[in-house]
C-alpha cells in the first residue's frame, strides 16, 4: 500500500468518525423522547401540536406583510374606498396570526415548564431508584459519588432540554422549507447564501459545548469539596465543632480557592466562547446586508415589488436566524447527549448479581464462619485474613479488638453487606449468597456505631427498625420498653409525637445516651429477627447505665443469638464467647475465665481497663 492510499484511507476514516460524531447528536433522542413522553403525555402532545403550528406561522406572517404592503401602494395609487379595506383587512389579518403565534409560543413556555418540574422528579426518583439496588461498595467508592453527583446535578432537565431542542429543530425546520420556497422565488443563490453563513457559528457553538462537558465531567470531585465545606458551615451539628475551634475562615477559604480554580475555567470558556461567537456572527451580517443591498437593488430596478421586497426581507433575516437557532438546536442536543450519556452510564451501571433465593436454613446450627477472607474493592491488602468461627442458635458472642483490627468489616460481611473475598458464611447451613436477602435481612437486628439519627419525630425514629409496622404505636411502646427509652420518652413534650432533630421547627435535640437508646429501641422492632448486632451500643452512655441495660438486654435475648462488639470489658465479659482481633485475625477466643486464664492479649487489657477503675 503507497502512502497516497494510506493517506486516502486516513481520511475516509477521519470523515467516518465525523459523520459518527455528528448522528451521535440523535443518539439518545428516542430515550429522552420515551422518558418525557411516559412523563406526561398530554403535555408532550400539547407541545409537539405548538412547535407545529409555530414553526407554520411565521412563512405566514411574512406573506400577509407583503400583502399588505402591496394593498397599501395600490390603494395610495388608485384611492378606491376597497384598496383601503382590502389593506386594512390584511392588517386584521396579520394581527390575527401574531396572536396566534403569540398564544403558541406562550403555550410551549407553559408546557416546558410543567414538563420541566414534572421530568426532574422522574429523573430524580429514577436515580435514588438505582441507588437503593447498589451495594454497600459503591457508596464507599467516590468515583461512584462523582457519577452520582454528575447524574443528579444538570441530567434532571437535559431530557426536557433536548425534546425541547427535538421540537425547536423541527419548528425550525418547518419554518426554513416554506422560508426557502418563498426565497427561491427571489433567488437560488439567497437560499444558498442562508445556509452557508450560519454554519462557521454552528462549529464554534458544538466545539465550546463538548469543551464545558469535559470541565463538567473533571471537576466533580472539586464540586462534590465545595459541597462538603458548605455543609461543615452551615449544619447544625458542626456548628459548634466549627465555633470552638474557630474552623470557619480556613473553612470559608478553601470555599473561595475552589470556587476561584473552577471559575477561572469557566471565565476562560465563557470569554472564548463570546469572542469565537461574536467574530464569527460578523460573517452572519455580512451576508444579510449583502443580501438586502442585493434585493433592494433588485427593487430598484422595478424587478420586484415594494411588498415582495418587504417579504424577502423578513424572509432573509428571519430565515438567517431561524438556521442560526436550528443549527444552535444541533449543538445544543450534542451538548444534551453529553450529559445524558453520563445520566444513562450511571442509571445503567451493571447489578449486583442476583441473590439467591433460599427462605429456610438446612439445620439450626447458627452462624459459620469458613475460612473467610476480604479485601475491600480495588484494594489488595486483607481487611480479614482466614476467619473461622461458630455461634449457635442462642449464644452471645462479643468481638474485642485495636481500632482497625476488622470488627465492624466483619459485621458487613455477617449483615451480607458486602460478599468474602474467599471462603463463606453460612446461615443455619445455607451460605448468605444463597439466601432470598430480604428474608435475610427481616431476621437481623442491628444498631451501628454511627447510626443514624433521623430528623423524624421519636416513634418514626423507632419504627424504622421495621418499616412494615412503621407507623404501628403499640410495637414502638414494646420496642422502647426493650431499648429501655421509653421513661425519658414519656417525659418529653409530644411523647412519641415529638419532633426530633433541629432541622425542622419544633424539633428536640437528645443527648448522646438517649439517642443510642433509641437505637436499641430501633433493633428491637424486629420482633421477630433471631440475629442481634450491637456493634458500640452504649459508647455514650455511663457504666451504670450500660450495666443496667445488658442486664436487662440478657434476659429479653435468651433465644437469640446476639453480636457485640464494645471496648468496655465490663459489658463484654457477659458474653457466652469472645474472639480478640487484631490485623484482621482472631488472634483469642474463648469464654472470660478461659482468656483470662490463658493470660494473652484479653488478659491485658482486661488488667489494664480494671487498673481505671480502682
Amino acid at each position: 500500500m503507497n502512502r497516497k492510499e494510506k493517506n486516502d484511507r486516513q481520511r475516509l476514516r477521519l470523515v467516518a468518525k465525523n459523520i459518527r460524531q455528528s448522528l451521535s447528536v440523535f443518539r439518545y433522542g428516542s430515550k429522552a423522547l420515551n422518558l418525557v413522553w411516559t412523563t406526561s403525555h398530554s403535555l408532550t402532545f400539547s407541545l409537539a401540536i405548538l412547535a407545529l403550528v409555530g414553526g407554520l406561522l411565521p412563512s405566514a406572517i411574512a406573506i400577509v406583510g407583503k400583502l399588505i404592503v402591496d394593498s397599501v401602494v395600490l390603494a395610495n395609487r388608485s384611492g378606491l374606498q376597497i384598496d383601503r379595506q382590502i389593506a386594512i383587512n390584511y392588517v386584521c389579518l396579520e394581527a390575527v396570526v401574531i396572536v396566534l403565534l403569540a398564544a403558541a409560543q406562550k403555550g410551549l413556555v407553559v408546557c416546558q415548564s410543567l414538563l420541566r418540574v414534572l421530568l426532574a422528579q422522574r429523573v430524580n426518583e429514577s436515580i435514588l431508584e438505582k441507588a437503593l439496588t447498589l451495594d454497600l461498595a459503591h457508596f464507599e467508592d467516590s468515583e461512584f459519588y462523582d457519577k452520582m453527583s454528575q447524574a443528579r446535578s444538570q441530567a434532571s432537565s437535559r431530557p426536557l432540554s433536548l425534546i425541547n431542542r427535538t421540537f425547536g429543530l423541527c419548528q425550525s425546520a418547518l419554518t426554513l422549507i416554506t422560508f426557502s420556497g418563498l426565497l427561491w422565488q427571489f433567488s437560488g443563490w439567497a437560499v444558498l447564501v442562508l445556509i452557508v453563513a450560519a454554519i462557521p457559528a454552528f462549529i464554534a457553538e458544538t466545539r465550546f459545548s463538548e469543551h464545558a462537558f469535559r470541565l463538567f465531567r473533571w471537576r466533580s470531585p472539586e464540586t462534590r469539596q465545595q459541597h462538603y465545606l458548605e455543609t461543615l458551615l452551615a449544619r447544625e451539628d458542626y456548628a459548634k465543632e466549627v465555633q470552638l475551634y474557630q474552623l470557619g475562615a480556613m473553612l470559608l477559604q478553601r470555599y473561595r480557592d475552589i470556587f476561584n480554580r473552577l471559575y477561572q475555567d469557566d471565565r476562560n470558556l465563557t470569554i472564548q466562547k463570546g469572542l469565537w461567537g461574536y467574530l464569527l456572527g460578523l460573517l452572519s451580517t455580512g451576508a444579510f446586508y449583502a443580501a438586502y443591498a442585493w434585493i433592494v437593488l433588485e427593487a430598484i430596478s422595478g424587478q420586484i415589488t415594494l411588498g415582495e421586497m418587504t417579504m424577502y426581507l423578513m424572509v432573509f433575516r428571519q430565515g438567517q436566524s431561524t438556521f442560526a437557532s436550528a443549527l444552535t438546536s444541533i449543538g445544543g442536543m450534542y451538548e444534551d447527549n453529553l450529559y445524558l450519556a453520563n445520566l444513562y452510564e450511571f442509571l445503567e451501571q451493571p447489578m449486583p448479581q442476583s441473590q439467591g433465593k433460599i427462605t429456610e436454613g438446612i439445620i439450626k446450627e447458627g452462624i459459620r464462619f469458613e475460612n473467610v477472607s476480604f479485601s475491600y474493592p480495588g484494594s489488595q491488602q486483607a481487611v480479614l485474613n482466614n476467619i473461622s468461627l461458630h455461634l449457635p442458635l442462642g449464644e452471645k458472642l462479643a468481638i474485642v479488638g485495636e481500632n482497625g483490627s476488622g470488627k465492624t468489616t466483619l459485621i458487613k460481611l455477617l449483615t451480607n453487606l458486602y460478599t468474602p473475598t474467599s471462603g463463606r458464611i453460612l446461615l443455619d447451613g445455607v451460605d448468605l449468597k444463597d439466601w432470598d436477602i430480604d428474608i435475610l435481612r427481616r431476621r437481623i437486628g442491628v444498631i451501628f456505631q454511627n447510626f443514624v439519627q433521623y430528623q423524624f419525630t421519636v416513634g418514626e425514629n423507632v419504627g424504622v427498625g421495621d418499616v412494615e409496622h412503621l407507623d404501628d404505636r403499640q410495637e414502638w411502646e414494646i420496642a422502647a420498653h426493650k431499648g429501655m427509652a421509653k421513661p425519658f420518652i414519656d417525659m418529653l413534650p409530644g411523647k412519641f409525637d415529638t419532633q426530633l432533630g433541629k432541622w425542622f421547627k419544633g424539633g428536640q435535640e437528645l443527648s448522646g445516651g438517649q439517642w443510642q437508646k433509641i437505637a436499641l429501641a430501633r433493633a428491637f422492632m424486629r420482633s421477630n429477627a433471631d440475629i442481634l448486632i450491637l456493634d458500640e451500643p452504649t459508647a455514650a452512655m455511663d457504666a451504670e447505665a450500660e450495666m443496667n441495660i445488658f442486664n436487662h438486654f440478657r434476659s429479653l435475648t435468651q433465644d437469640k443469638m446476639v453480636v457485640l462488639i464494645s471496648h468496655r470489658f465490663s459489658t463484654v465479659r457477659m458474653a457466652d464467647k469472645i474472639i480478640v482481633m487484631a490485623s484482621g485475625e482472631i488472634i483469642e477466643q474463648g469464654s472470660h475465665e478461659q482468656l483470662i486464664a490463658a493470660d494473652g492479649r484479653y488478659a491485658h487489657l482486661f488488667s489494664l481497663q480494671a487498673a481505671g477503675y480502682k
